[in-house]
Formats: C-alpha cells, structure tokens, sequence
C-alpha cells in the first residue's frame, strides 16, 4: 500500500469542508485557530511514518491528553480507578454536570472532563507530576524533545475553567479526588495544553496499535489494559458523537477541542489527523473527514 498516496487522497477529501467548522472559541487562545488548516500522519507498527499539509505544525493537543493520562495511570498499577471512573459513553456534553449528583460523583468514562479529573489526580498521586508524566512519554515516543505545555494556552484554560472548576469541586464534596482541586486543576489544564504535532501523536498512539508495547520493545501496559482502553476509545473517545465516529471511521479514536483526532488501528498503526474547525460537538470536521476517508480506501477498521 501506498500509504503517502492514501494520506494525500484523504487530505483532499476533506479539504471542501474545510471552514465549515469554528475553532473552539470559548478557550480564547484556540479561538484565532486557522479553520482551513489541515495535518495528517501515519505511523506504523514497523516504524514507517508519513504525513501530509501541515502534519509538522503544532497544535494544542487537548483532550487527546487525556488518553496519555489513563495509560499512564493504569501503567502505574492504577486498576482501582475503576471504582472511581465508569466505562459507559454519557450521552451528554464532555463539560457536562448533570450526571455527577445523581451518580454520586463518579464520572461516566475517563475521556469526559469530569472523568479525566479523576484519572489527573489519580497520576498525580502514583508519580507526583501528572502533566511531566505525560509529556515525557510523549517526547519518548515521538523523539521530539521540544514538545512541552504551551503556557499561554494553559493559563488562558485556567482564567476560563469555571465549569472543570465545578466538576472538580463537586466530586471532591463526594471524596472521588483525594489531592487539593488546585493542584488537580493545574495539571489537568497544562496537560490539555501541551502542543505536539501529527507525527508526534501518531508515533505515541502505536502504543496501543503494539497492544501496550512503547517504540523502543518496552511494555508499558499488559494486553488486557491495551484492550481495554482501545474499547473505551471506541465507545467514549469523541464525546457524545462516538456512535457516529464509530459509524463513519470504524476505529477507536480520541479527538480534542484543539481540531486533532487521534485514531488507533490496533495491530498495525496509528493515524493522526487535525483541523481546528470544530462541528457542534467539539470534533474536527476535517479530521473526520479524512479519517472516514482513510479507512475507507484502506479498508482498516476493526469492524
């Protein structure tokens, strides 16, 4: 397969719905976002990565973070999280607080702001520093040593996080976040505003194409957890439009507010595409696109 050909027909597949979507303007350092950008990299189990547009340009990585996030912790022996945290799409906005008081402060799934609190602080209690956690395992995977919080958007996130403030006040008032909500809060908001590019993200999503196994033969996760979170992608990772995304990619994928979306294609890569125009529900409409594109004509998907 010729994969630089496949990226390049997928780019122009989705390059007539560029500028539909609006980037996410209630973070106002997203908000002046080029809506006709585009990006996308493949990277292989067998060490091949490809790219094409702006697939080097980097960008706020957002909720894709939060993937990183859970690996780590269950890497670091955090099973037990799932007491703290469901496994069941929430059918609601990913800010959204309706669910918590009825459910007693345990958040839906992991990939949802309120459930990827629970997992910050649960990294922050095994290693200490959740988001240089995160940032090493993504500068180790990707060799790109430059890749780090981009402060301004970090702090912009901060100044406008009433609601994460919310949900994480509120789900400690149930004892389901056991470090100070600052702290949490913190880390959660400069994880979400690391900024890595296409290649980056695709080259440390094959951690879950090798079913837990890192780019240098180490294992950072058993077959099971690699399983597991694959499955939780499929059915929780783009929001309250993960039956769609499965509908038209067919692949567990993580998307975030920042225009990436990151697609694992278990047992052989990892895709990265990205465009900051968002549609209504906070995925890439370009990246999606393309996405659909791409597993179209390679006929890569786990269904």
């Amino acid at each position: 397969m010729d994969y630089l050909e496949l990226l390049n027909k997928s780019m122009d597949t989705a390059k007539p719905v560029l500028g539909r979507g609006t980037p996410a303007d209630y973070i106002p350092a997203l908000a002046c976002a080029d809506p006709y950008a585009f990006g996308m990299a493949l990277a292989t189990v067998d060490g091949e990565v490809h790219g094409v547009g702006e697939w080097r340009t980097p960008f706020s990585i957002q909720s894709i973070s939060k993937l990183f996030t859970l690996a780590l912790a269950l890497a670091h022996g955090g099973s037990p999280l799932w007491q703290r945290v469901g496994r069941e799409p929430s059918g609601n906005p990913f800010n959204s607080l309706i669910q918590l008081e009825s459910e007693q402060g345990v958040p839906r799934n992991p990939f949802i702001n309120a459930g990827a609190l629970v997992v910050t602080d649960a990294l922050l209690t095994l290693t200490g520093d959740a988001r240089g956690a995160v940032v090493d395992l993504l500068r180790q995977e990707s060799g790109s040593e430059g890749i780090d919080t981009d402060l301004a958007v970090a702090e912009s996130e901060a100044a406008h996080g009433h609601r994460n403030a919310a949900l994480a006040h509120f789900m400690a008032s149930f004892g389901n976040l056991h470090n100070p909500v600052d702290d949490v809060l913190k880390h959660y908001f400069e994880q979400c505003s690391v900024a890595a590019d296409c290649r980056d993200l695709a080259m440390a999503g094959c951690i879950l194409a090798r079913h837990g196994v890192r780019g240098d033969g180490t294992r950072l996760l058993g077959r099971g957890d690699a399983k597991r979170i694959n499955a939780v992608l499929l059915t929780c990772g783009t929001y309250d439009a993960a039956g769609e995304f499965a509908y038209r990619v067919g692949l567990p994928g993580k998307s975030g507010v920042g225009g990436g979306i990151l697609a694992i294609v278990p047992g052989r890569g990892a895709v990265c595409a990205w465009s900051p125009g968002l549609d209504p529900v906070g995925n890439s409409v370009g990246a999606m696109a393309a996405l659909e594109d791409f597993t179209h004509r390679s006929d890569w998907s786990v269904f």
